[in-house]
Formats: structure tokens, C-alpha cells, sequence
């Protein structure tokens, strides 16, 4: 559990300049120096244990958490601690839809599964050079977007979300679920719009890995406490329902020919568009030199 000494540590307690702030945040915040409000920690400390409660009592009773941070200095840290608890993750872009528009993002998932599995049955390289070429850039950019959701067989109970600003359209499409939502608030967010707020620096990376470290924590208490409440081993826990998972997808990963007719078309003509926007784009820089 986190400790006085982790959010001074961290500084948790350095919000936003003063110019730029949310007025509902005022509660939260102890005073200012040299233009930067200072958080109150002692609010802090309160919020997070009671929201770290939250969470450990929802992942005891099975819930699914999804981590969510896209800004640069979030991405790594959302990544490692959702893995480690074994929980769904968005860190390089969040594509509106993901909650509100599952079945095109299952669709999109989809893609990727009969990609990697034309690869592994050497059925791309009947493909032509290029047709391989737009396929594989395909891949990468699916990747990027999906691999932190691509094992999530249903949409998640709960938001973690670091920078509530940033990630407004997650955190509206959640609402709009009825999920609810997790974050860290600086001074410039607006506490109405999360169900569980903790006052502290959303853009600081030390301050970003102790929320994300302390809520994977919370999440491997509970399916600690539900794995032995149900006389399974713990540390196998979440192997076996990664094992599962893994069993169900392969069963759906069968691809049919004109599956991949289609993927191999819709490839191309993306990546004819992206090269032909990327010539554009330098001719004009070309002009304007």
C-alpha cells in the first residue's frame, strides 16, 4: 500500500501551472508555489487507499480492468504493470470505438489473427512482393493499436486512466458503457467526469508508475484472494486463463480464401493511399524549401 513517503518521493503533490487549471479541482489543492499548485497529499493518500480497496475487491470477484495511457511518458508504464496483472491495456492510441464500437474492434482483431497465421503457414509468400509488403504494414500498425485488447474476450468493468484530459474519448465512451472510471487527477482535470479520482501529477513518470504500480497491485490482491477462495493456485491463476484464452482464439483463427482475398485488397489500397499522401506531403515541403 502506498505510503506518505512514495507520493512525496514521486511528486505526486506538483500539479499544473497555475494559469491552467480546472476551478472543481480547488478542493484538492493545499496552495502554490512559484505558480505551480502543490496538491494536498493528505487528500491524496485518503483517495488512493480507498480507491486501491476499490479495485482489489473488483478484481476478487473476477472484473476486468482495462489500463489506459497514451501519452509518451505513460505508455511503458501502463504496458508493463497491465501485464503483469494480466489485464487489457491501450498505450500507443486509443481508436475511438473501442468500447462503443467493440464488435469493429473484434473485426479489426481479426485481421490481425488471420495475418500472423498466413505468415506461419507460409501463405503470404504466394502473395507478390508488394501485396506482402502492404500486409506486413498492416500488421505493424495493428499491432500498435490492438495487441494490449486483442485477448480481451469481452468489454472491460473498469477504466484505469492515466490523464483523464488527454483520454477524454475513453473516458466519455466508458461513461456512455456505464464502466466505471479510474484516475489520477491533476490540478487541470475535472473530477465530475471520474467515479474514483485520486488528486495527484498525471505527467510526471515516476508519479505515472507509482498510480500504475500500486492499481496492478490492487488487481494481483484480489485474483490472489479469489484464486484461493476457489482452491486454485495462485500463481497459476492467471497462466490458466491465459491458457484459455489462447485455446478459444485458436479455435476461432481458422481463415477461409476470400477472408483473405478481401484483407489482402484492403492492405493494399491503405498502403497505396498512405504512400501517395507521404509524396504529396514531401513535394510540398520540397516547394516550400
Amino acid at each position: 500500500m502506498v505510503t506518505m513517503k512514495d507520493l512525496l518521493e514521486c511528486g505526486v503533490h506538483f500539479g499544473h501551472q497555475t494559469r491552467r487549471w480546472n476551478p472543481k479541482m480547488k478542493r484538492f489543492i493545499f496552495g502554490e508555489r512559484k505558480n505551480i499548485y502543490i496538491i494536498d497529499l493528505q487528500k491524496t493518500l485518503r483517495y488512493f487507499k480507498y480507491t486501491y480497496n476499490v479495485v482489489k475487491d473488483a478484481a476478487s470477484e473476477g472484473k476486468t480492468i482495462m489500463f489506459v495511457g497514451t501519452k509518451k511518458q505513460a505508455r511503458t508504464a501502463v504496458k508493463e504493470h497491465a501485464e503483469r496483472c494480466n489485464m487489457p491495456y491501450v498505450s500507443t492510441r486509443w481508436l475511438g470505438g473501442m468500447l462503443t464500437n467493440y464488435p469493429t474492434m473484434k473485426k479489426s482483431i481479426r485481421k490481425l489473427e488471420v495475418i500472423e497465421q498466413m505468415e506461419e503457414s507460409g501463405q503470404i509468400n504466394l502473395l507478390t512482393k508488394k501485396e506482402a509488403l502492404m500486409l506486413m504494414r498492416k500488421k505493424e500498425k495493428l499491432q500498435s493499436y490492438l495487441e494490449g485488447i486483442r485477448h480481451m474476450r469481452e468489454l472491460p468493468d473498469m477504466l484505469f486512466v492515466i490523464d483523464a484530459v488527454k483520454e477524454h474519448i475513453a473516458v466519455k465512451e466508458a461513461r456512455r458503457m456505464g464502466m466505471k472510471v479510474i484516475a489520477p487527477l491533476d490540478t487541470n482535470c475535472d473530477p465530475d467526469l471520474v467515479d474514483y479520482p485520486i488528486p495527484g501529477n498525471d505527467d510526471a513518470i515516476r508519479s505515472i508508475n507509482l498510480f500504475c504500480k500500486e492499481m496492478a497491485d490492487a488487481i494481483i490482491e484480489g485474483q490472489t484472494q479469489k484464486a484461493e477462495e476457489e482452491g486454485e493456485e495462485v500463481e497459476n491463476a492467471p497462466q490458466a486463463d491465459a491458457e484459455f484464452a489462447n485455446k478459444m482464439l485458436d479455435a476461432e483463427k481458422k481463415i477461409n480464401e476470400e477472408e483473405v482475398k478481401e484483407l489482402v485488397k484492403e492492405a493494399v489500397k491503405e498502403g497505396e493511399a498512405e504512400d501517395k499522401a507521404k509524396a504529396k506531403e514531401e513535394t510540398k515541403n520540397t516547394e516550400v524549401k
